[in-house]
């Protein structure tokens, strides 16, 4: 190991030595060498380390529990599996397969009591308005769960006592490998979920002829599912869910509906295809004896067609996929996936240097993390991010809920359904810095729909126009409040929500997109408001209420309350995006004046008496309350209201920051290391990053501590891109500038690095590399021509640029 150090470190001072490179051009010019060069270094180093840098998962024992299982997905299908030698284990979902069916959850009775529930609000009656609220509650007041369908099953005999065992996630290729020697003969398994075939296929090999052999069957932990064969070479697992009632636990309570215990229906066929050797059906399951090597491929697929629609056919779903793909070699069936997968993956690439622990198995690297001796292990977990979005939000399907796609319980930890007051725009917060905005799209589709549900809420609950959603989202689109008013009141969670289709925008410029997919949905948002914002008699601002600040109120109080300070921001960034969306598109000047004299009316971020970020109007935050939510600080992060225009906003969140704690694990954490990269502490950042790895990575590389939730996973990949680069569009005296921060934010312990292919606002995508902890080299691709300002090493270059132009600029940010 410390020749490795010694080879980064000689090289390292080598291209410090090296002075500036290149000049602003529009050409790849010498200066990729000097980005080639450090690349190649820390390649180096990692392979001396014995690892594989930040793109393979490895282990030298099977999984002994689904938290040490590796995921795999398609977006539609995921799959857990634990590589075990003899009973092997392969846990699977499919994205649509949910418990209810098509459901109402709107409640007639609800306006009735908004006027009184309003006065109780403003009369400091907040607790009796919390339980008045109960009667405005959706119909029923719990949503449904998202479900796991089944297992494949393999059993090996006699291969309990292998040797030479290793089990692998290739994030490159998205292949999950397991590997192992008995008798002499070397046995080697991989599985993947393909996209383009829409198959989850397991490849069967070994070093030696007719060693092949196992036995094959699928099960389910659903009610009344059934297994049959199918011929000699598949069998069959189909059932259709019904009503439960949930027992006691976590997100507790009856649920109940309208759909009469006909739910979804569901199947899954598993078929094998062998060289040399035989299948045959017995059992309950498939035979395979004495094969050279063999093919599993399995489809999935329910009937579910729309949050309306539950009449499709699964069986007719899953044959003709099966179909096709059994109809190719399994090469080409690989070589498809692997294609589609890594256009991808491969747009990102970070290089930190590794350390000691870098070769070491990755469960023991997360086991015995510290900070300092494996820096590498946050470039990993920053791909493994971006692995887990590509594998659960795809074109065409759902969105990644609280577990992504993958969920092996039958009441899993709040229904992971998708909860809209931080968790699932958590999810979504990499897609687009992260060069994955395709995999945005299952969530902005999402948006059109509980748009189109949320209508009918605001009219119900309200009497408004626009939509509505609160703070819960299930498959069949429920966006009525749900839960207790302590968590469920919320009015604002569709509002954020429609931002992430401004932000699409942002990045990418799609003024098609804007006029036909995002405007309509940011417009109705903005009416639903228009019509439901009443003046507070204190400060006369106009606020929403009831409301709260997600999931957290006033010492010893309800949360129950009006205009808490996210709200007004979420709202101003609204405004803004509707006002902005109108000029662009040359539309709606009266609805855009009439937005703009109301955002002059909304509550404004206050500082209140310890110095502090005030959470609601009044100012009632306790400087000892260490909540995980901070809910306030979104006008720092993900917003751009706070910033260092605004200093003493800038001081006050600094102040909440320090207040609430930043040493948390799970979303909370993953939250602060955004927060804090905004504010440019990257020692900070860095220190909740390590605080992280050290107490919420599971084995597998999932967020975990208390409950496994997914939104970690992805904010700590989202967290890492913003330490690196930070964007943001500016009023400029001829229109607008786009304006990009490199190394906003690095901590002292990446002290040479670099990171290809982040994205923009703007429509810029930005490569980076830095040595000695300054900036060496930058490039920077213009998609649609804008001028920009890039700020970094203390300097600042405006550039003016073309579409499709590429442009150098170190030795411009050097100066």
């Amino acid at each position: 190991m410390n020749s490795s150090r010694d080879i980064f470190e000689r090289e390292r001072r080598q291209v410090a030595a090296s002075g500036a490179l290149g000049r602003v051009s529009n050409r790849w010019t010498a200066g990729v060498l000097c980005l080639g060069v450090i690349f190649g270094v820390l390649q180096a180093c990692s392979a001396a380390a014995g690892g594989a840098g930040a793109t393979v998962m490895w282990y030298d024992r099977p999984a002994a529990n689904w938290f040490a299982a590796l995921p795999i997905g398609s977006g539609r299908l995921g799959a857990m599996v634990f590589g075990a030698t003899e009973n092997e284990r392969i846990q699977f979902n499919e994205q649509t397969l949910w418990s209810g069916g098509p459901h109402d959850y709107n409640n007639p009775e609800a306006i009735k009591h908004l006027g009184e529930a309003r006065r109780l609000i403003f009369a400091g009656k907040n607790k009796q308005a919390d339980d008045l609220l109960h009667k405005m509650m959706g119909t029923p007041a719990r949503q449904q769960a998202y479900q796991p369908l089944g297992d494949l099953k393999l059993h090996f005999p006699g291969h309990g006592q292998a040797t030479g065992y290793r089990r692998s996630l290739d994030l490159a290729r998205a292949v999950a490998s397991v590997s192992y020697k008995l008798d002499g003969v070397r046995y080697a398994r991989e599985a993947f979920a393909s996209y383009p075939a829409q198959v989850i296929a397991v490849r069967l090999t070994a070093d030696k002829p007719g060693r092949i052999s196992f036995d094959l069957s699928l099960t389910s932990k659903q009610p009344g599912a059934t297994v049959r064969a199918d011929g000699d070479k598949a069998i069959v697992l189909s059932g259709r869910l019904g009503k439960r009632t949930k027992p006691s636990g976590i997100g507790s309570g009856k649920w109940t509906g309208d759909w009469n215990g006909k739910g979804l229906a569901f199947e899954a066929r598993a078929a094998v295809g062998v060289d040399g050797g035989s299948v045959a059906a017995g059992g309950g399951g498939l035979k395979v004896r004495g094969a050279n090597s063999a093919t599993i491929l399995l489809a999935a697929a329910t009937s579910f067609k729309t949050y309306r629609d539950i009449t499709g056919d699964p069986s007719a779903r899953v044959a003709k996929v099966l179909t096709a793909a059994a109809g190719k070699p399994y090469g080409k069936l690989l070589a498809a996936h692997v294609a589609d997968h890594s256009r991808l993956q491969g747009r990102v690439k970070l290089d930190l240097p590794p350390g000691p622990a870098s070769g070491k198995p990755t469960d023991q690297r997360i086991k015995g993390f510290e900070p300092g001796a494996d820096e590498q292990l946050a470039a990993l977990l920053f791909q493994y991010g971006r692995y887990l979005l590509i594998a659960s939000s795809r074109p065409g399907g759902q969105p990644a809920n609280l577990q992504g796609i993958w969920n092996d319980d039958l009441w899993p930890p709040w229904s992971s359904k998708w909860t809209i007051n931080i968790n699932t725009q958590m999810n979504y917060w990499p897609a687009e810095v992260c060069n994955l905005s395709e995999c945005h799209q299952p969530l902005l589709d999402l948006v059109t729909g509980l748009a189109e549900s949320g209508r009918r809420t605001a009219r119900a609950h309200y009497g408004a126009r626009g939509w509505v959603c609160h703070h819960n989202a299930d498959i069949w689109l429920g966006t009525a409040p749900v839960d207790l008013p302590f968590y469920g009141m919320w009015p604002t969670g569709g509002a954020w929500l429609s931002l992430h289709m401004w932000e699409h925008y942002l990045f990418t410029g799609n003024k098609e997109f804007l006029k036909k997919r995002a405007y309509p949905v940011l417009k109705s948002a903005a009416e639903f408001f228009l019509d439901t914002l009443v003046e507070e008699p204190a400060g006369k601002y106009l606020v929403t209420c009831p409301s709260m600040s997600p999931e957290h109120g006033p010492s010893g109080r309800t949360s129950i309350c009006a205009g808490p300070s996210m709200d007004s921001s979420i709202l101003r960034d609204l405004f803004d995006a509707c006002i902005r969306s109108s000029k662009i598109l040359g539309v709606d000047e009266p609805f855009g004046a009439k937005l703009a004299a109301a955002r002059k009316r909304l509550a404004p971020l206050k500082v209140g008496k310890s110095g502090q970020l005030q959470e609601w109007l009044e100012d009632l935050d306790n400087p000892k309350d260490t909540h995980g939510h901070v809910s306030h600080l979104y006008a720092l992060y993900p917003s751009q209201q706070i910033t260092r225009d605004t200093p003493g906003l800038q001081a006050a969140a600094r102040t909440t920051l320090r207040q609430r704690g930043i040493k948390s694990g799970g979303w909370p954490g993953a939250w602060r290391i955004n927060l804090l990269a905004r504010l440019g502490d990257g020692q900070a950042a860095h220190t909740v990053l390590n605080h992280y790895i050290a107490r919420s990575v599971l084995p597998n590389g999932f967020n975990g501590g208390r409950l496994f939730q997914i939104d970690a996973n992805f904010g700590v990949t989202a967290a890492v891109a913003e330490m690196l680069l930070q964007s943001r569009i500016l009023p400029d005296r001829t229109g607008e500038v786009v304006e990009i921060h490199l190394l906003p934010a690095l901590p002292k312990a990446w002290r040479a690095g670099r990171v290809t292919g982040l994205r923009a606002r703007g429509g810029f995508e930005v490569d980076i590399a830095w040595s000695g902890g300054r900036l060496t080299a930058a490039t920077v691709r213009s998609e649609l021509g804008r001028p920009c300002t890039l700020r970094g090493a203390g300097k600042r270059v405006n550039l003016k640029t073309d579409p499709g132009k590429t442009y150098r600029l170190d030795a411009a940010l050097q100066r």
